[in-house]
């Protein structure tokens, strides 16, 4: 319904804005991360979600349209609501909650007040297809990156070693070299560190 929203910053906190547009004032509930892009402004233009429910309207917020879409698709998945989904970016940035869904890191999400186990892994289920599809993350990482990581976790988990240290020490090595990395060199670097 409404697109954005643009004009004075009447009031704001990190959990809210009021917008003066023409004499009107819009209460927009925003993440943490849009309140830290717009605290210092006089202006701005916040880009909306409007979610209806059954006792009230509220409309959302968001700085860029990366962070919108990312609360849109995050609201398509079961059981996560417009509260879940505006804490998760409230509490991670766009950039982290993509990389955590396309790289199926449940312990990363998990860190979310209120996100437990079953409630990671259905977003990264429902979401991992389309983020890896729709954002540039897919383009960093890409299916390359989730092969090589799968094939250097299976070596190492068959070499007998633990499988969540050896994950987080395939991710380390995987952000410091380059996404071109072989496999060979992966799980010989991470036999380095293990």
């Amino acid at each position: 319904m409404y697109a954005f929203i643009e004009g004075k910053i009447s009031t704001i906190n990190p959990a809210s804005v009021v917008i003066d547009c023409n004499g009107i004032g819009y209460d927009i509930s925003i993440s943490v991360n849009t309140y830290s892009q717009i605290k210092d402004q006089e202006n701005c233009r916040l880009l909306t979600h409007l979610a209806v429910r059954e006792d009230a309207m509220v409309l959302f917020g968001f700085a860029h349209d990366k962070e919108r879409v990312l609360f849109r698709q995050l609201i398509s998945v079961s059981g996560v609501g417009a509260g879940t989904a505006r804490l998760i970016l409230s509490s991670l940035s766009p950039d982290e909650v993509t990389e955590a869904i396309v790289s199926s890191n449940v312990g990363l999400l998990q860190r979310v007040k209120g996100i437990g186990g079953k409630t990671a892994q259905r977003i990264i289920i429902d979401l991992k297809d389309k983020l890896g599809k729709d954002h540039s993350f897919s383009e960093i990482l890409g299916s390359a990156y989730n092969t090589k990581k799968e094939e250097a976790l299976s070596a190492l988990s068959m070499l007998g070693f633990n499988k969540a240290l050896a994950e987080k020490t395939i991710d380390k090595i995987m952000k410091e070299e380059s996404a071109s990395i072989s496999v060979e060199l992966l799980i010989k670097s991470a036999l380095k560190i293990l």
